[in-house]
């Protein structure tokens, strides 16, 4: 059996994040991202290069959610895949890349935050992502058993 993977990327938030909406009402997370870049030196140390810049997307609802929890310069992991296309631009084509993250957290190594898991009374569904609130009705009315 192979493992399933897709391509990943760490980096941080290097502009604010914008979330639009197309004709369809699909929502679109957009924010410049730079990924860290370092050479080893002859003796086994390391120096900080300028980082790379490029552009991450995410769409529909984990956009929605990503842009309520991002802001610049926080330090994220992302898994997805890198998006090549090509447009016109004062009549030259011109061709770009970006990476569209199908999921996205905080970078645990970087970063220091808390976990909110459900609760049996809260729990979140398996299709939609949303909340639901699950009623627990009494089984029995007897007191002081």
């Amino acid at each position: 059996m192979t493992i399933p993977t897709q391509m990943s990327l760490h980096g941080f938030i290097a502009t604010p994040p914008e979330l639009t909406y197309s004709k369809n009402d699909v929502a679109r997370f957009y924010a410049r991202i730079g990924v860290e870049q370092w050479r080893k030196e002859a003796d086994g140390s390391f120096t900080k290069l300028e980082p790379q810049f490029c552009d991450l997307v995410m769409f529909k609802t984990a956009a929605e959610r990503a842009y309520a929890r991002f802001r610049t310069g926080d330090q994220f992991v992302a898994s997805g895949y890198v998006h090549e296309y090509e447009f016109d631009r004062d009549g030259e084509t011109v061709q770009r890349e970006e990476f569209v993250a199908r999921r996205i957290g905080h970078d645990s190594a970087r970063t220091r935050y808390s976990v909110e898991r459900p609760t049996p009374e809260r729990e979140t569904g398996p299709t939609t992502g949303r909340d639901t609130q699950r009623r627990v009705e009494p089984t029995s009315t007897a007191v002081g058993i």
